[in-house]
């Protein structure tokens, strides 16, 4: 565990305390450490630009955030555990502007999170040191890269961490990605939760892109902007360690006032780079301007060494000198700098490592609970989802792994009148922001938890989406790999409850409309769509969830009560669909999902009392091998779908890949879903459910009459027998 006592000890003193103190000799000696390990960090972050594969670096971002960095990690305001960075109550760190990688990997290395010779190569296919940091690269726990929606998880792990075991959290911003909108939605957030465990440190680079001074468009003052939301603000000069390392001081060792704070860093993009080649966003560096700066960064290491050296001797005339000496060695040692004598004094040559990070322990997610009190449900009564989530987060919330998070119409979800009747902590509403609801969620599954988000199915961010399915596939592929630092039960569990799906957004208009989500979202790797057609199936859906490591679901939910139409003993799978209807003499089948299989199945009776047997088939996520079945059966396949045609797009892809030289089935394959008659995709307006259902094709009787025609249809186009 990375601590230093007595740096730790020193926090408790004034932070100005009289010039001839002790203490303050201390805390010059600290300013100076840090300051051979700015050298050190820079060189290590040079280095990954010459053996980058692309040789480049993004030297802007990653050289005016050092000195933030730098003062957090060596200054002794965090308290680590390396050795298993997941393990909880340490605190955790969150680099938002994930270009400035480079300069965490450099810290990292020395820490021990991983070996030095993952620094060479990056950027390259092989290597786990991305453009980006993510969760293949251990000690990390959040991919990063796009702008403006780290600060979003940070503030979820802070809202965890005021609970025992209780840690701070730390987040580096930068001024540009201040233009994105999820973060403010955080900066709100945070303030009103009054989070004073969480730092946000703004690297305030004055430069974006391309542009080394200047802003693509003005920014206002942050200091009262941050102030306006409820935040502690201090405003620092951070082309120098003394004012940052006190800021950090302030908010670590000072009094807690229920505010965050933001520490707005005033720097310039590429500060502490010798040339001013460095000033830009990316660079490739040329051999000889390369060299040259790591031999003018070296040289600038010996001169602070020296500088050092010549401080610390001056400590001999004083009876208390040997003391000082003595903690400053500690210190030194514990910013990873070898402490042993010379002539001249302490060595402090740097040192990178020993790897201390192992795989961390497995973890059991299956979440515990009293099966018995689960609600049961009558057959002959409609129930409405969002009362069995209510009823049933009434138990399963009593494990505290269980956290939820609403956005937008929270009474639509049920889950916050659920998990708050247990514990309202682990209750949270967003109010209508739906990216900083996305990232709370991710923030309190990186942490181990069973987390349900919910908000309409139309307002996931796709964007945040993109980047929380990004970090999941990095912490499977980690998990997977011999040496990989992420044990069993890593992954993320994060459960999308999506309501108001198909055409159950009526009269709410195209906006709201959510028939085209799950093909939309049917593109996101690792995401597993879910539609939920059965109050029944929505309780057996969640018993399956609380098993734990279930991975990314979305799940759309009807708010229309709807007919039970399972047995209490049933069970979910994902992947698995289900007959509800079948005779060995179907001439057609419909399948469908969602408040759709309802008028599947009436469209079934109406066919069947007109002489035609039809089969129905539930299909709440794709089974390949059953849509592949009937599609072999010879049976007129019906997809009645109350959107873009889910299920159609998923049959075309399996008939593709397993039945790439048979595809004449198609031909038997009949349609029905809000596509124009072009099979373009269309958004709906506003209308009643019963006035969408008949506008589109989708009621039980036109469904009926639809297959009927297609039937006959086939029946006639048959030669003689």
């Amino acid at each position: 565990m990375h601590q230093f006592p007595a740096v730790r000890a020193s926090h408790h003193q004034p932070l100005h305390p009289p010039a001839s103190t002790p203490q303050h000799l201390l805390r010059q000696g600290i300013l100076k450490l840090l300051a051979i390990k700015d050298s050190d960090v820079r060189t290590l972050t040079l280095e990954q630009c010459r053996d980058a594969v692309d040789k480049s670096l993004h030297a802007g971002g990653a050289f005016s955030a050092t000195i933030p960095l730098v003062s957090l990690y060596y200054g002794g305001f965090m308290t680590l555990d390396v050795v298993d960075p997941t393990r909880r109550g340490q605190d955790l760190f969150v680099l938002s502007k994930g270009h400035a990688v480079a300069a965490m990997a450099s810290i990292y290395a020395e820490f021990g999170y991983f070996d030095r010779s993952i620094l060479r190569g990056s950027r390259a296919f092989a290597s786990i040191l991305n453009g980006h940091p993510g969760p293949i690269l251990p000690g990390v726990h959040l991919a990063t890269g796009p702008m403006g929606q780290g600060l979003a998880v940070a503030q979820g792990f802070a809202i965890a961490g005021r609970q025992s075991p209780r840690f701070d959290t730390y987040c580096i911003c930068g001024d540009g990605e201040l233009q994105e909108g999820p973060i403010w939605e955080a900066v709100m957030y945070a303030g009103q939760k009054q989070l004073d465990n969480l730092c946000v440190m703004v690297d305030r680079n004055n430069g974006q892109l391309d542009m080394a001074n200047r802003m693509v468009f003005p920014m206002p003052d942050l200091e009262p902007v941050f102030a306006s939301f409820g935040w502690e603000v201090q405003s620092v000069d951070a082309t120098q360690y003394e004012p940052v390392y006190a800021a950090l001081e302030r908010f670590r060792f000072g009094p807690r006032t229920g505010r965050p704070t933001a520490i707005i860093c005033r720097t310039t993009k590429g500060h502490g780079a010798l040339s001013d080649f460095m000033n830009k966003h990316k660079v490739t560096v040329p051999d000889a301007t390369l060299q040259q700066e790591l031999a003018l960064q070296a040289r600038q290491r010996e001169d602070r060494v020296r500088e050092f050296h010549a401080f610390d001797q001056s400590l001999a005339a004083r009876a208390d000198g040997a003391a000082i000496h003595d903690a400053l060695a500690e210190i030194a040692a514990g910013m990873f700098l070898d402490t042993s004598t010379s002539d001249e004094g302490l060595s402090l040559a740097p040192v990178v490592g020993p790897v201390r990070a192992r795989r961390t322990p497995a973890r059991n997610k299956r979440v515990h609970y009293d099966a018995s009190r689960l609600p049961r449900l009558d057959p002959s009564k409609p129930y409405a989802a969002s009362d069995i989530i209510t009823a049933a987060m009434r138990v399963f919330a009593c494990d505290p792994a269980v956290v939820s998070i609403d956005a937008d119409l929270a009474t639509t979800s049920g889950l916050e009148a659920g998990v708050g009747a247990v514990d309202q902590r682990r209750a949270l509403n967003a109010g209508v922001a739906e990216a900083n609801m996305m990232g709370l969620g991710e923030a309190f599954a990186a942490l181990g938890h069973q987390t349900w988000i919910s908000t309409f199915c139309p307002f996931f961010d796709w964007k945040v989406l993109r980047r929380i399915a990004v970090g999941q596939q990095e912490r499977l592929e980690t998990m997977a790999a011999p040496d990989g630092w992420l044990g069993e039960g890593h992954g993320l569990d994060l459960v999308m409850l999506a309501t108001a799906a198909n055409f159950e957004t009526r009269t709410n208009g195209a906006t709201h409309m959510a028939n085209d989500d799950n093909t939309i979202f049917d593109g996101m790797a690792h995401l597993q769509i879910v539609d939920i057609s059965c109050p029944q199936q929505m309780l057996a859906f969640m018993r399956w969830s609380m098993e734990g490591n279930r991975g990314l679901v979305y799940v759309r939910v009807m708010r229309t009560p709807s007919a039970v139409l399972y047995d209490s003993d049933y069970e979910f799978a994902f992947g698995r669909g289900h007959v509800l209807r079948e005779s060995p003499t179907d001439r057609a089948v419909i399948v469908s999902s969602g408040r759709g299989v309802h008028e599947a199945l009436a469209a079934a009776v109406t066919c069947e009392r007109d002489g035609l047997p039809v089969g129905v088939v539930d299909m709440p996520s794709i089974d390949e091998d059953l849509l592949l079945r009937l599609y072999d059966s010879g049976q007129t396949l019906c997809l009645a779908e109350q959107n873009n045609g889910f299920i159609l797009q998923n049959l075309l892809r399996i008939v593709y890949r397993r039945r790439a030289t048979d595809t004449a089935g198609l031909a038997r394959v009949l349609t029905i879903n809000a596509l124009d008659a072009a099979g373009r995709p269309r958004f709906i307006h506003s209308g009643t459910y019963d006035e969408l259902i008949e506008a589109f094709g989708l009621s039980a009787s036109a469904i009926a009459a639809a297959v009927t025609a297609r039937v006959t249809t086939a029946d006639t186009s048959q030669p003689d027998r």
